[in-house]
């Protein structure tokens, strides 16, 4: 099944914008192809097996799991693989009344996975499901808002939680924070916050620049160190960065000199796209970050399966750079006027066309749930496994990435 299937992902918010989770759903090559059990098992074994090491740790951390299920994935047995604890299968209130759902459902809970209800009308809720569910999927209606806020003060009160779907705006978000709602699936980060004002680079992301551009030049390490002098908080969270469990190092790099001395100038180039995103004082989203840092690796190793290393850290830069303008609150033509990239990064940013061009598109399609995500991996040759494998390593790579911003 996983050689039919794309896996895609959305991430789940905290009211603060923080990655609390990711909700998986799988694309299907033939959309009205019957899955079997069998098929299922096959799936849940191969995510679990990237989600978890070979002593069955889970790799994500804290984040919480939300799994679109059918009563057939109920009762698959690839699903005992998951931490019951930071996993969550969403099933629709029809599906209650199949044969055996209700009782795989109690065996579930019992075991403390989480069960979140879909398609249940918020201001008639019946509470007979609640003793069953831990979460309940909510979608805000603004023209009937002040019923369901009455729905949403009562259900604070109970034990179920509430998950807010296709939150529109930043105005309704933060109503909806308000009045309790624990976490939020949607796409909404894409979108910039309404900015009271125009806003330019700060003193330390014109530092930044200035470090990249050298870099790109190969710059004497000396020259590279006088001007991190200037901000010494740079240099620290510059090595917290090289220091992180996403580069794997046996040997902890204590210095700049010693960063170009073990990486080169290409790696220290890549942090230094990370670190630019982190150095904003406005507006700063966490979610924003970790979807550019996940883009810019997922990117990353699907380049790595045609192309060169060289080539292929371009691509994590190109991740990196597409969600840049939201991140730095700055148009994407002042960004790019403000540092020299390679013309085929540029290129792929501006139109996703050129050589790279198709790679980062189909690394953005899987989190934008995007139809095209089959056509696009056709495009580059790259098999749905690939595909799937790429995206759950970019996932657990950007986890240790983001512990140490």
């Amino acid at each position: 099944m996983i050689e039919d299937n794309f896996i895609l992902r959305e991430p789940l918010l905290d009211p603060k914008q923080r990655v609390i989770g990711f909700q998986f759903s799988w694309l299907q090559k033939d959309p009205n192809a019957d899955v079997s059990v069998a098929e299922l098992d096959h799936l849940l074994e191969f995510v679990a097996g990237h989600l978890t090491n070979d002593d069955e740790e889970y790799l994500l951390g804290n984040s919480l799991i939300f799994i679109e299920a059918a009563p057939e994935l109920l009762v698959a047995e690839g699903l005992r693989l998951f931490p019951a604890d930071k996993t969550v299968l969403i099933l629709h209130k029809k599906h209650f009344a199949v044969e055996g759902a209700l009782d795989a459902v109690k065996q579930l809970r019992a075991l403390g996975f989480g069960i979140c209800l879909r398609g249940a009308e918020i201001t008639t809720l019946e509470r007979s499901f609640f003793a069953h569910v831990t979460h309940i999927e909510v979608k805000l209606n603004a023209s009937n808002f002040a019923s369901q806020a009455k729905v949403y003060g009562s259900l604070k009160q109970s034990s179920v939680k509430m998950v807010a779907r296709n939150v529109s705006t930043w105005q309704d978000f933060d109503a909806c924070s308000a009045l309790g709602l624990d976490s939020f699936v949607g796409k909404l980060h894409l979108t910039p916050r309404p900015s009271s004002g125009p806003k330019a680079l700060n003193s330390s992301q014109t530092t930044i620049l200035q470090l990249m551009e050298m870099v790109r030049k190969n710059a004497d390490i000396q020259q590279l160190e006088m001007v991190v002098k200037r901000d010494p908080t740079l240099a620290y969270k510059l090595l917290r960065y090289i220091n992180s469990a996403g580069f794997g190092l046996r040997t902890e790099i204590q210095s700049l000199k010693h960063a170009v001395q073990m990486l080169g100038y290409s790696p220290l180039y890549r942090w230094l796209t990370v670190l630019l995103a982190t150095a904003s004082t406005s507006g700063y989203s966490p979610v924003l970050l970790e979807t550019a840092i996940v883009r810019g690796r997922f990117a990353e190793i699907l380049g790595q399966m045609k192309m060169s290393k060289a080539e292929a850290e371009n691509l994590f830069v190109a991740g990196m750079f597409s969600l840049l303008d939201r991140l730095l609150g700055l148009p994407m033509e002042e960004v790019l006027s403000s540092i020299q990239l390679p013309e085929v990064v540029t290129e792929a940013l501006i139109s996703r066309g050129g050589v790279y061009g198709p790679f980062l598109a189909l690394a953005e399609a899987c989190e934008l749930n995007s139809a095209l995500v089959g056509s696009l991996a056709e495009s580059v040759k790259i098999s749905a496994e690939d595909v799937n494998s790429a995206h759950l390593a970019a996932l657990v790579w950007s986890k240790n990435v983001v512990v140490a911003a």
